[in-house]
């Protein structure tokens, strides 16, 4: 149990710092945003399992040479009321710790579910009431608007993509197509749900920089899966001088890839703090995917009107996006795509192993 309760603290310190930051720098996520976007929630998950485990495992020394019978042979004495003999304060702080921490961490993932949701019916009833359908493109809504805006607000059969009449007159027909589709890439592959996850992080241990890093690269993966959608329907050159005038249409932008009217960015998952209502314009480039709203785009996105709202990104993530769809950039081969399932699924199944064992 002591070489379990430092391995899972180290494991837990290197994927708090090191391994993020070389992810967060590294090009090949560019190549496969699929797979990087599997190795980020992997890191996120582990490293959360890991500081619990470890908080749990130097409390449990002496109780058993693993965590299933530490909490066995523990159970057993706590049944009197008294603290078991042999048992030092600091284990108990160390069990009190891991307790704390876990419940902080799932009941913030609830409230930030829960307040996203009551954010996102209070946008979608302000869209309601500020749009109307668009005659040519089902489950499409138009806001009379200047500014270049186009969002998508999850929903499941309510699920809809929102133009501005500025975008729809900014934009060529195959412009706009490619925005579209890659508003609605966010809404079938659901990245609101992701995004969520990691707003949730971030918003839990806000001390914890790596939380931010991780919320941003994982916006902006998110973004790249969707102009990967989108290249389906039109040429790359075309997506790229759609994200392009939309970026500039706003001047330097807050939001690389951000969506739309609601403060979701490029895939914010609406479990952020967004105020639902302020259904300010903001970026319509590419398309951001916001589990409230997501808008896509490259410009500010000043609305927390979804609640699935991310952190603003620096004008420079927009750089990645538009690099790979102007410089041939190849997939990842096969054999390194399954290297890096296989390294995302070793990692889940470390922390377990290791508390068995």
């Amino acid at each position: 149990m002591p070489a379990t309760a430092l391995a899972l603290g180290a494991l837990a310190l290197a994927l708090a710092w090191p391994l993020p930051i070389l992810l967060s720098r590294a090009r090949w996520p560019a190549r496969s945003p699929g797979l990087a976007l599997v190795l980020w929630q992997s890191i996120a998950l582990t490293g959360g399992l890991s500081m619990i485990g470890a908080l749990f495992a130097y409390g449990l020394l002496g109780f058993g040479t693993n965590a299933l019978a530490g909490i066995r042979s523990l159970s057993v004495h706590a049944g009197s009321g008294a603290v078991p003999a042999g048992m030092t304060f600091s284990q108990v702080l160390a069990l009190a710790a891991a307790f704390l921490l876990t419940g902080h961490l799932l009941l913030n993932l609830a409230a930030t579910f829960l307040r996203a949701r009551v954010q996102l019916r209070r946008h979608r009833h302000l869209v309601a009431l500020l749009s109307e359908p668009s005659a040519d493109r089902p489950g499409t809504r138009v806001i009379d608007h200047e500014a270049p805006v186009a969002y998508c607000l999850p929903g499941g059969t309510t699920s809809a993509t929102v133009l501005s009449r500025g975008l729809i007159s900014l934009l060529e027909a195959d412009q706009l197509r490619a925005v579209v589709a890659h508003e609605r890439a966010h809404l079938l592959q659901r990245h609101h749900l992701v995004l969520l996850a990691f707003r949730s992080w971030r918003s839990a241990l806000p001390w914890f920089p790596i939380a931010t890093r991780a919320e941003t690269a994982v916006g902006l993966l998110v973004e790249m899966l969707a102009d990967d959608e989108a290249r389906r329907q039109v040429d790359d050159r075309t997506l790229a001088m759609a994200i392009a005038l939309v970026g500039s249409a706003h001047g330097p932008v807050t939001g690389a890839g951000d969506t739309g009217a609601g403060d979701t960015g490029a895939g914010d998952t609406g479990a952020g703090d967004t105020g639902a209502g302020d259904t300010r314009p903001g970026d319509a480039g590419a398309g951001d995917t916001g589990a409230g709203a997501t808008r896509t785009g490259t410009g500010p996105r000043d609305t927390d009107a979804a609640a699935f709202a991310r952190p603003d990104h620096p004008f420079d993530l927009l750089t990645p996006r538009l690099r790979r769809l102007v410089v041939d950039t190849p997939r990842l081969r096969r054999h390194q795509g399954f290297g890096v399932l296989a390294a995302s699924a070793g990692l889940l199944a470390l922390p377990t192993l290791l508390l068995l064992t």
